[in-house]
């Protein structure tokens, strides 16, 4: 994977998507397309014909008092050996490895300093 160990995707985690949907289209230009999911819409930040990020609801489950922000996503190669070497390395994972269907593999990790951060192994596209 030639991408492997750099930063593949950003997303907002937001309690008023319309608002930074408004912000970031008036600022630099997004537009956006719907991508439905079982409980709300994500929806997928496009620069041109390029997406480039997704903004949707903050999900139920994250601490109490969780502010909206950005979460970054890097690539890697093999997303479960990646994962497996965690705990060794002082890191923790808040959430195991799972797969969206032609987006990749994705797991969340805490790195030993506390900060959160996603993995993926993208899906490949023909």
């Amino acid at each position: 994977m030639s991408d492997h160990g750099t930063f593949h995707w950003n997303e907002l985690l937001t309690g008023d998507v319309e608002k930074a949907k408004t912000f970031f289209s008036a600022t630099v230009g997004w537009t956006y397309h719907a991508f439905p999911m079982s409980d709300r819409t994500y929806w997928v930040a496009m620069v041109g014909d390029k997406p480039i990020g997704g903004i949707m609801e903050m999900p139920a489950g994250l601490p109490e008092g969780t502010p909206p922000h950005w979460m970054s996503y890097m690539a890697v190669d093999d997303v479960d050996a990646r994962v497996a070497q965690v705990g060794a390395a002082g890191g923790e994972v808040l959430q195991e490895p799972f797969s969206v269907e032609s987006v990749g593999r994705i797991a969340i990790i805490r790195d030993p300093s506390g900060a959160v951060l996603g993995w993926i192994t993208p899906a490949a596209h023909g």
